[in-house]
């Protein structure tokens, strides 16, 4: 029984894929840097083989890189030590530059022609060498959870793979899907900057709506944010239990970039009157704008409310501008936060603020989706399409 065919494959392509050695395929890339200003790169889930400098506007690596393995354009690179800051098993093709260098702590090759390289990097994409990768290495010993693997043994790992016709076909349509999402992530990218800086032009009033007759509005009026926001405790409706699961119906929240910790079948407990809201970090003072029922995860949070005359919205939005330093373990929300001024306009027009800034809103909130759902297309395409 044929077993090396994938589910979803060109229909003018038939019989089965063969497995490999990696090093019947690749051959390893042991050249050393000679140059002491140079290119240094690192693994990026995402991006791949990148810059440090240009992505973390500094070099992380040593002063001295002249020991380095150098790399061209379409190599390929692994980290034989991998923990929670690499991507497991992930080996990753430098395309963004001619030529860098990276730590030995790699393990670098190049490709044969019989190893497609954009086929190769969709293949690596997969994790189909994760399993391999396992089988062969050790934990380290001075490292809990560091697994490392020698580089004749990772040569060894097998893959399975088409002739080289199949390999550009496939290769060629997925990377049509990646740049079909790579436009996607481009204009998330620029609708967001576009509200950054059509914020900055209202909040500092350089840009202002006119009401229904064409006139304009009343000066703004200093106010402190207490005036303006009041606040509930979130002890009523925090979770009980922290055992999540997705198909739950009612989100667990925190002010954090982690917005939805996961889902809970708590039905008591739920905060679902005075919506929206906004939630605060007493410590961190990280915000989260929230239109739906939730549940809360720490005491240390602020559910601030609207008061009378307040746009939720437009005080939300005016927060994100706020230039405030966090200072010290300490609550803020009643003691610091609450007595900062902000220049507030009427009801009238916070609300067209905040319609207009929630337009902008709901397309990068579509825009997300169409991201997200070409993302698991491409996931399952990956899944379908290889061995």
């Amino acid at each position: 029984m044929e077993k090396n065919i994938p589910t979803l494959r060109f229909p003018e392509f038939v019989g089965e894929w063969v497995v490999k050695r990696l090093g019947d395929v690749a051959s390893r890339i042991v050249s050393k840097n000679k140059e002491k200003n140079t290119n240094v790169l690192t693994i990026s889930a995402q991006y791949g083989l990148i810059s440090q400098l240009e992505f973390f506007n500094k070099s992380v690596s040593a002063k001295d890189v002249s020991g380095y393995y150098l790399l061209s354009r379409n190599d390929f690179a692994y980290n034989k030590s991998y923990s929670n800051g690499y991507p497991m098993g992930a080996i990753k093709r430098l395309s963004r530059y001619d030529k860098g260098v990276v730590s030995t702590l790699y393990i670098c090759f190049k490709n044969t022609t019989e190893f497609d390289n954009s086929f190769a990097e969709q293949y690596f994409e997969t994790g189909k060498q994760n399993e391999e990768i396992e089988k062969v290495a050790q934990e380290g010993a001075r490292n809990h959870g560091l697994l490392n693997i020698g580089v004749s043994d990772f040569f060894n790992i097998e893959v399975t793979i088409p002739e080289i016709t199949e390999q550009t076909k496939i290769a060629s349509f997925l990377t049509a899907v990646d740049n079909k999402l790579s436009q996607l992530k481009r204009k998330k990218e620029l609708l967001e900057h576009y509200k950054k800086g059509v914020m900055q032009k209202l909040f500092s009033q350089e840009l202002r709506f006119k009401d229904e007759n064409g006139e304009d509005y009343p000066e703004w009026e200093e106010k402190p944010l207490g005036e303006c926001l009041g606040y509930i405790q979130p002890t009523n409706y925090l979770v009980s239990s922290t055992e999540y699961d997705d198909s739950f119906n009612i989100p667990v929240l925190t002010a954090g970039k982690t917005f939805i910790l996961g889902y809970t079948n708590e039905t008591t407990g739920i905060f679902k009157d005075n919506l929206p809201v906004i939630i605060f970090d007493d410590f961190t003072t990280a915000t989260q704008f929230v239109d739906f029922p939730f549940k809360a995860k720490s005491s240390a949070m602020k559910i601030l409310i609207a008061n009378k005359n307040v746009n939720i919205k437009f005080m939300y939005e005016a927060m994100q501008i706020l230039d405030y330093e966090i200072g010290g373990h300490e609550r803020h929300w009643i003691s610091k936060f609450s007595q900062l001024n902000l220049l507030i306009p009427t009801l009238k027009e916070q609300t067209k603020i905040a319609n207009f800034l929630s337009a902008i809103d709901e397309k990068i909130q579509y825009n997300n989706q169409q991201i997200a759902k070409m993302e698991s297309w491409k996931k399952g395409l990956l899944q379908q399409m290889f061995v």
